[in-house]
């Protein structure tokens, strides 16, 4: 399973001051397959069938497996951290989830996380990243944002 990541980075943490509105932040692409679903719903608890069960899924209106809605967010927010170098700068974050991701067996799908500024608030010391994050063309979170404290 591979990862690819592009990150605004010289090797120090972002620095407020230097945000613009608009300016992208990061792309992360993160391959999703059923190992992974497995190994989510061990740490989640999390055991839908709709996460491992093609017949069960189906049967309940589903294309077929999907992926768990908070692993998805969760993904988005590993973007958000590793971008921000410090988990505890992020003081806000909040998804809507609007499509589910199917996930193929065998094989796995994407998901692309890019990041970019939203908003800066010098006076609070934030930044509000803006996320958008697809798999297969379709955006599947929307209202993506978290607000990351550099000051």
């Amino acid at each position: 399973m591979s990862e690819h990541n592009e990150v605004l980075d010289r090797g120090t943490r972002p620095v407020l001051t230097e945000l613009e509105t608009g300016t992208e932040l990061f792309s992360r692409t993160y391959a999703v397959d059923r190992d992974r679903l497995v190994r989510y719903a061990g740490a989640s608890g999390d055991f839908n069938p709709i996460h491992y069960n093609d017949r069960f899924a189906a049967e309940v209106g589903l294309p077929g497996v999907i992926a768990h809605g908070m692993l998805t967010m969760g993904l988005a927010g590993s973007a958000v951290v590793d971008w921000a170098g410090d988990p505890g700068a992020v003081a806000e974050y909040g998804v809507r989830f609007t499509r589910p991701i199917q996930v193929p067996d065998p094989g796995s799908v994407e998901v692309q996380v890019v990041g970019k500024v939203g908003a800066v608030d010098l006076g609070e010391g934030s930044v509000r990243v803006d996320l958008t994050v697809t798999s297969g063309g379709a955006t599947v979170l929307a209202k993506a944002q978290a607000v990351v404290r550099l000051g």
